[in-house]
Order: C-alpha cells, then structure tokens, then sequence
C-alpha cells in the first residue's frame, strides 16, 4: 500500500474554479465521450481527489484501460487518458473503490500534476478532507511507485 495524502487540486475537474470554458468541469464535459467509448464513469463524483505520494513518485506500466485522441472540447486538441484501478483505504472508513484518472501529459494542454501528485475518481465519500493521511492500493503491474 502506498501512503498518500488528500491535497488540493486545480478545481478543474470539478468545475469548482469557475472557468467559463468548462462550463461544470472538465469531468461532465468527459463522461459522454468516455461512455462513448465504452468507459461508463457515471457512478463516480464529477470531481477529481487530488492525493500527493511524496517522496515517492510513479510511473504508469499497464492501465485497465486507455482512450485515445479524445475530442471532448470544441476548442481544445484530443487528449489521451488512461485510467488504473485504485482502493482508498483510511484509517476511520470502509474501503473505497474507483479510478486513478490520468490525462496523458503528452496530450494535455494545461492544468499539469506533480509528479507525485495523483488524481483519483471516487465515488462521493464522506469525510475526505485536506490533510488526511490515506493509504492506496493498485494492483500489481499497473503502476510503479518509487521512492
């Protein structure tokens, strides 16, 4: 398991930053060209959990899945996105289950992570807040983690 810790994130994702080009966040904006490509991501909250590993950083090796030169903006290159299965696991709850969320940097055209800074889709959970201290689990082969 890798310890993490919940930080804040651009607020792009979830629209909460107020930028009129992704009106509602780039997340609703996603969803009904990944369920056109077969990626169903309604169950999840249209929000990303911005968490930082630091020290250790990752390298991504086999994603469950991967969409390619995604055109989900009217004004914006396709992007690529692949996505790793991740269980949250903290100290006062039961487990949760979902996405670590990866938009290629490659293809991204701005809003960059860290490099230790990981981005997860999750269904809404009580209780996560900045600051808390949570542990991830991926399955072995889809991500490299190091110190």
């Amino acid at each position: 398991m890798i310890p993490a810790v919940i930080v804040p994130g651009h607020r792009v994702a979830s629209g909460l930053n107020g930028n009129p080009r992704f009106p509602g966040g780039t997340l609703r904006m996603q969803l009904p060209h990944f369920l056109d490509r077969g990626l169903d991501l309604s169950d999840f909250h249209p929000g990303t959990l911005n968490v930082s590993i630091a020290p250790r950083s990752f390298r991504t090796l086999a994603a469950r899945h991967t969409v390619a030169a995604l055109k989900w903006h009217p004004e914006d290159p396709a992007e690529d996105f692949s996505f790793f299965n991740v269980t949250v696991h903290r100290d006062d709850g039961p487990p949760v289950s979902g996405w670590i969320y990866f938009p290629h940097p490659g293809t991204k055209p701005a809003h960059f992570q860290m490099p230790d800074v990981l981005e997860l889709l999750l269904p809404w959970t009580e209780g996560l807040e900045y600051g808390m201290r949570i542990h991830l689990e991926v399955p072995d082969g889809q991500m490299a983690f190091e110190s």
